[in-house]
């Protein structure tokens, strides 16, 4: 019955730190659910707000265009620490533009 007993423990705590790290999204976190996100202190969420004010981050390539010290390798850390942009985690590198292909340019044709 001790080892039942301990291992229900066990699961409620792993259940409890599971919800501890739930995702907070950029768009709608306030300044303390940010700093809640590990590598966001006071001074960067302070300079989220203040971009958040602008008016809402479309995607992490708009998070990272606007708010200073944020570049891919603190994006991938905190969206593995749980911050989502408009529910989307960080896919690792920024998304180039797609090329048109309508607008590609033939050059083997002839004049």
């Amino acid at each position: 019955m001790s080892s039942l007993f301990k291992f229900l423990i066990a699961a409620l705590l792993s259940l409890g730190a599971s919800l501890c790290m739930a995702a907070v999204d950029l768009n709608k976190g306030t300044q303390s659910e940010l700093e809640s996100v590990k590598g966001i202190g006071p001074a960067m969420s302070g300079r989220i707000l203040d971009e958040r004010k602008k008016g809402t981050f479309k995607d992490w390539d708009d998070f990272m265009a606007r708010v200073k010290g944020v570049k891919t390798a603190s994006a991938t850390r905190f969206s593995a620490a749980g911050l989502t942009v408009n529910g989307a985690a960080f896919g690792g590198t920024p998304a180039k533009e797609k090329a048109d292909p309508a607008a590609k340019v033939d050059k083997t044709a002839k004049k």
